[in-house]
């Protein structure tokens, strides 16, 4: 398994990382992701650390805490051979202190992760969004109380504006705090919307991403296909409302060059999707997820092998989109492209 810096520090983590949203089983949400208990959660766990993916990642609303415990209970035992990445700041209950970054919530927070997943540090804590009720000084001198103290290794951010992490960068060099070092992101041959603002943000800032829902929200699996009825037991019945919006015309330009490429390559569309985001620009991670050892076992399969420059201009041709003003120039224009190297 290739092992990337998570954007500008020293950590290396695996190209793969494993998410647990899955795990749990909690919630009309997250119950409809999967169920996954610690037995199920060890063997898929087993499965990664023999592919050489050593990073996990969960959240506190995942499942009502669920996913986090399950998690801990399936590296109990090996927690020197992990990387344990969570989130907070979503909310997690109807009272006023359930949701936000305040110092009070972030400091609940990572003592009830810690909890849950049985472990003394945090490798990586991200906010899953931002607070625009709590100033952005407090939060970035909580997270440095919390690694001085040794609870989080390692900080980032999780959907945020460009402006939102641009600011809290700046302002963690004016205080001499820890600087957010990863941003989890929505990425995907269908969703390229990262690209336009947050790419280039972080390939100047050095945050790398982390990439959540390689596959358009389950979209991009194979099963979705131009003509032809979504199965019954596709997960999108009960999820779609949830994740990104997709215009019908892209999700089956994308398909049908995913599934010449399948021709070509012998490799299965989900592999050659993931494939394609691990070689954009400041990726330094995309988190796959899986309900099954079969499913896992595909999407491990996404690394090993590249695509050819032809393979890579046909998925490139196949989901490009005009992007907004300001951004647009760049796409359209060589001159602007020159200017930002994460682009070329």
């Amino acid at each position: 398994m290739e092992h990337r810096r998570l954007g500008a520090s020293g950590l290396l983590v695996p190209a793969l990382s494993l998410g647990a949203g899955t795990f749990g089983g909690r919630g009309p949400l997250f119950g409809a992701w999967g169920d996954t208990g610690v037995d199920e959660a060890r063997n898929l766990v087993d499965l990664c650390l023999d592919a050489g993916v050593t990073m996990f990642d969960t959240a506190d609303v995942y499942s009502d805490g669920a996913s986090e415990e399950v998690l801990g209970a399936a590296v109990k035992g090996r927690r020197d051979r992990v990387l344990l990445s969570t989130k907070a700041t979503l909310p997690t209950g109807d009272g006023p202190a359930d949701a936000g970054s305040s110092r009070s919530r972030l400091i609940k927070a990572t003592e009830a992760a810690l909890r849950r997943l049985d472990t003394d540090y945090l490798d990586l804590f991200q906010l899953h969004a931002f607070d625009a009720g709590t100033p952005v000084e407090e939060v970035l001198d909580t997270l440095h109380d919390l690694v001085r103290a040794g609870k989080i290794r390692y900080l980032g951010v999780s959907n945020f504006a460009g402006w939102q992490l641009m600011k809290s960068l700046s302002l963690a060099e004016k205080h001499h705090h820890p600087r957010y070092v990863a941003h989890q992101v929505y990425y995907s041959l269908i969703g390229r919307d990262y690209e336009w603002e947050l790419m280039p943000l972080g390939h100047d800032q050095g945050v790398g991403a982390l990439v959540w829902s390689p596959l358009g929200w389950g979209r991009l699996t194979g099963r979705v296909r131009r003509d032809q009825p979504l199965p019954a037991t596709s997960r999108l019945h009960d999820t779609a409302d949830f994740g990104p919006p997709v215009d019908d015309a892209l999700l089956y330009d994308v398909v049908d060059a995913l599934t010449e490429i399948a021709a070509e390559t012998g490799k299965t569309i989900p592999q050659i999707a993931i494939n394609w985001l691990l070689t954009r620009p400041t990726v330094s991670s995309v988190i796959i997820g899986a309900r099954t050892e079969a499913q896992l076992r595909d999407n491990l399969g996404a690394v090993g092998w590249q695509l050819t420059p032809d393979q890579l201009a046909h998925l490139d041709k196949a989901s490009a989109r005009t992007a907004p003003y300001p951004y647009f120039p760049y796409q359209r224009q060589e001159g602007f492209a020159r200017l930002n190297p994460s682009l070329i």
